[in-house]
């Protein structure tokens, strides 16, 4: 049974997309079998990997709301081992759709279950709010990645989201836990980012990450190729940051 993993943070820009998309392609290099589950109706995780959203037949979108078999709606990218179930725009009217659903909380939970069978990881790149759409996500997942972007607002806003996984575990998900806190965005020459480091660590302890994300430029290019960065440039810093990421994923679940 594959590990069920939410990336989740109501604050937008934070790097969910990109953790997202190369920590899966990096899991898959280390020859784990993942499934990335696009959960954001911008669907820039579905086009960061290559998928033409405008081919797409079916989406995640489908699998809420028109109970499509999830298996229809899985595609392969160019990394082998790493599969993706698309969004697209629709799911943006998804929440409202939902809201007459029978257990709406646990709509994604029963699509994603069945499928974790058949991965090592099932990756969630949640959109940025609390909706009904990520408390789907952290109601099917079995832990939530929380990015924490090295800038000034960077802990506003994570109570708030401590509060909801705080709810959901009470409430529909008990064994929801939090696989860590990552640091994405971090420049070491900013005195800043060195300081919100620090008091991210004194908050969280060792709920941090050892591994953090340095702003890298490869990383912004490689989406607007289709490209996760490890197929796009290998030896860049962007590159090597997401597989000590996966690494340490790997080694905290062995």
């Amino acid at each position: 049974m594959g590990k069920i993993i939410a990336l989740a943070n109501q604050k937008g820009g934070v790097g969910k997309t990109t953790t997202s998309i190369n920590l899966a392609a990096s899991l898959a290099t280390l020859e784990k079998t993942v499934l990335l589950v696009d959960a954001d109706p911008q669907a820039n995780a579905s086009s960061g990997l290559g998928v033409d959203i405008q081919d797409v037949e079916f989406s995640l979108y489908d699998c809420l709301i028109k109970k499509i078999d999830p298996r229809d709606a899985i595609y392969t990218t160019d990394v082998e081992g790493l599969d993706i179930i698309p969004s697209h725009i629709n799911l943006v009217g998804a929440e409202i759709e939902m809201l007459n659903l029978d257990q709406r909380e646990r709509v994604m939970k029963r699509i994603l279950e069945p499928l974790a069978q058949d991965y090592d990881y099932v990756l969630i790149d949640c959109l940025p709010s609390l909706g009904l759409i990520t408390v789907n996500a952290l109601t099917a997942a079995d832990s939530v990645i929380i990015p924490v972007q090295c800038e000034y607002f960077a802990l506003e806003g994570i109570s708030k989201l401590l509060n909801t996984i705080k709810i959901i575990k009470s409430k529909l998900n008990p064994k929801l836990e939090i696989e860590g806190f990552l640091l994405t965005m971090y420049d070491s020459r900013l005195k800043l980012a060195n300081q919100i480091y620090d008091e991210v660590k004194r908050h969280f302890q060792e709920l941090v990450f050892k591994t953090v994300i340095q702003r890298n430029v490869k990383l912004s290019e490689a989406p607007s190729h289709g490209l996760p960065v490890i197929l796009y440039d290998a030896e860049s810093t962007g590159s090597k940051n997401h597989l000590a990421l996966a690494k340490e994923i790997i080694n905290k679940n062995a």
